[in-house]
């Protein structure tokens, strides 16, 4: 697939990127810097990069690390908390920070407060049986070296402490409790992207375009990808050739990957799913609030919706947001079709689909519900996180699209899968991504498990080896079973990216 391999027949790239978002951008970016040689094509069909799920105003969780997300963290029938998959994303934060430490040291992006800054991550709940929760999440995580820092209260004075604003107006016999780790950030995705792709764009044979549009993709005789192309100013089309493609459009990429016809991508559906937040304009407020403090979702509610007190820096500038509230539409991009849904249904995944439905009624409640929520009902919502909110000092804005993957399952027919999913054809000539959270957090740690599918001999040389872990110098060990490593990690990469505690 690279140099080092025999190819047959000719190709216009070595690789084909469809989509520029930060999966794109961070595969780009990897490849080239593993194979400087290589030549890359980058597609995307909108005017800029970033433009859908990875920017800023759309993407649901800017930071995801586990600290506070509860929904990586299930309460089991024993009462007993399961901090697997927390576990497993915090390790792949740790990855892509060592990752974005990297492209700091190496001069490839800018300075790091572009995109990233240090903000407290919160958990919060209230009632008996959520305090109850969250604290047995505590003590499950606290014993691993990841989550060592974490901090745990019931008392409302250091709650106000932390954030103040969620305590303004509070009942003050509420049962409430809260964890909270300095260690968190905020992450611009889009701001991220944007740097990458500048980068990659000024490297010999990097070619990016946008307002261009993927229509078709089919493996020739040579064993190569035809992709059709349609410059969608000009309204021209052309045909190009590449040893490997990546499918890494958001929404659009089930479509892609279904007109791939890669057996490996039969039985796939995808339900989408679309999002809102109540935007703060009152600039005094949003001074007054320095953290990302996540609740708990509602029964039925899909991953990206877990309601959350949000502070970002977007556009240089400090932002609250609440929500997201959850909706539906049959788009499976923000700038999609309303045909999206019914196009993407075919013979080979009518069956999971139907039956994804019929197991997911309750998720389908909590949409039309949602849908049918008036201003009044989301400053409801919001006023259980911040008790004093006025409709006055919010606004609405609308979120990206996700679409979650629905994928064959013997015993059910069919399920709904709500975290990212790689699809590889058998040969590692293709490879599509799936799915949503937590997403562009762990976009490295997901780049590198397609290397391994799709460059698997590559990947095993002395040299790729060298090279990744001079980027990730971690690579191939578990910083959650070793706590010398775990400090010392996160010390380098807290002072190259400027995020150290105060």
């Amino acid at each position: 697939m690279t140099k080092k391999k025999k190819t047959v027949g000719k190709t216009d790239a070595d690789v084909i990127l469809i989509g520029a978002g930060i999966m794109s951008a961070t595969l780009g970016v990897l490849l080239k810097e593993l194979e400087p040689d290589l030549s890359i094509e980058i597609y995307e069909r909108l005017d800029n990069a970033a433009a859908e799920s990875s920017d800023a105003w759309n993407n649901a969780g800017t930071g995801h690390s586990a600290f506070c997300e509860l929904n990586y963290t299930p309460e089991k029938k024993d009462g007993s908390v399961e901090i697997k998959k927390a576990v497993q994303i915090a390790e792949h934060f740790e990855v892509s920070k060592q990752f974005w430490a990297y492209l700091i040291e190496k001069g490839l992006v800018s300075n790091p407060e572009n995109f990233i800054r240090k903000i407290p991550h919160m958990s919060f709940v209230w009632g008996k049986k959520n305090v109850d929760f969250l604290r047995n999440r505590y003590e499950a995580l606290n014993k691993c070296d990841l989550f060592s820092d974490m901090k745990y209260t019931e008392d409302a004075d250091v709650v106000k402490d932390w954030a103040p604003l969620i305590m303004d107006g509070r009942k003050k016999n509420e049962k409430i409790a809260a964890t909270r780790m300095d260690l968190g950030t905020d992450v611009n995705f889009g701001s991220l992207t944007r740097d990458m792709f500048s980068y990659l764009k000024e490297q010999k044979n990097v070619n990016l375009y946008f307002n261009h549009e993927i229509r078709d993709l089919n493996k020739n005789a040579e064993g190569n990808w035809s992709v059709k192309v349609k410059d969608l100013e000009s309204g021209d089309k052309r045909k190009r050739v590449a040893k490997f493609v990546f499918i890494g459009a958001g929404g659009g990429s089930l479509p892609l990957l279904e007109k791939s016809d890669i057996p490996e991508g039969k039985g796939f559906g995808g339900f989408p799913v679309s999002g809102q937040w109540l935007k703060c304009t009152n600039e005094e407020i949003i001074a007054k609030h320095h953290a990302k403090v996540y609740g708990k979702a509602a029964v039925g509610a899909p991953p990206m919706s877990v309601p959350h007190l949000d502070t970002r820096m977007i556009n240089g500038k400090q932002a609250l947001l609440f929500g997201p509230y959850a909706g539906f539409s049959t788009k499976f991009l923000k700038n999609g079709s309303f045909l999206d849904l019914p196009k993407s249904i075919k013979f080979n995944n009518i069956r999971p689909m139907l039956s994804a439905g019929l197991h997911n009624l309750d998720l389908t409640k909590y949409l039309i519900d949602q849908v049918r929520q008036s201003p009044e009902d989301r400053l409801e919502a919001l006023k259980e996180y911040l008790p004093t909110a006025e409709l006055k000092d919010w606004e609405l804005e609308y979120a990206g699209q996700r679409v979650q993957v629905i994928k064959k399952d013997e015993k059910k027919g069919g399920v709904l899968e709500f975290g990212t999913e790689v699809v590889s054809a058998g040969d590692g000539s293709i490879a599509a991504l799936l799915g949503a959270s937590p997403g562009a957090s762990t976009a490295v740690s997901i780049m590198l498990d397609l290397l391994d599918r799709c460059f698997k001999e590559d990947l095993a040389t002395p040299e790729w080896q060298t090279k990744i872990k001079e980027m990730i110098p971690t690579y191939g060990k578990a910083l959650a079973d070793d706590a010398e490593l775990c400090k010392a990690t996160r010390s380098r990469t807290s002072r190259i990216l400027k995020i150290e505690k105060n």
